[in-house]
Parts: C-alpha cells; sequence; structure tokens
C-alpha cells in the first residue's frame, strides 16, 4: 500500500495570531453573522456574503490563523 500525503492546505495553515488577535477575529465573526441574520428578510444577498464573511471569521479564531497576516501583512493585533 502506497503512503498518501495529508492535504497541504491544513499543514501550512500553522497557527500566526495570538489570544488577542483570536478574541478580535471572534468580535468581528460575530458582528458579521448577527448582521448577516438581521438582514434575510431584507436582502438575501447581502446576509449570505455577510453570514459567509462570519463564518470565515470564525474559522480564523478557531484556527489561530490569519489569512491577511499569512499574506505577509503586518497587523496590529
Amino acid at each position: 500500500m502506497r503512503y498518501t500525503k495529508k492535504p497541504r492546505i491544513f499543514l501550512e495553515m500553522k497557527p500566526n495570531i495570538d489570544t488577542k488577535g483570536r478574541a478580535a477575529r471572534g468580535g468581528i465573526a460575530l458582528v458579521f453573522f448577527l448582521a448577516g441574520v438581521c438582514l434575510v428578510s431584507q436582502a438575501p444577498v447581502f446576509a449570505g456574503i455577510f453570514i459567509l464573511i462570519g463564518l470565515f471569521c470564525a474559522f480564523e479564531a478557531w484556527r489561530a490563523w490569519c489569512a491577511i497576516r499569512a499574506c505577509g501583512i503586518k497587523l496590529p493585533f
């Protein structure tokens, strides 16, 4: 049986933010998610976009990983 490699995306997503950054992304996720839920009846397309952004921010907080920092841009938190 041949050894198969794991997908590289999860191996390269090393934590690059600290607890303060995780809390900031968690707060941003909550704001976007709640805004999306509030907009569902009025603007479903924007609500879906806001909910997706909120879910991505929650993923960043959960993995202690920031996509912007992974691109090499420095952030204050």
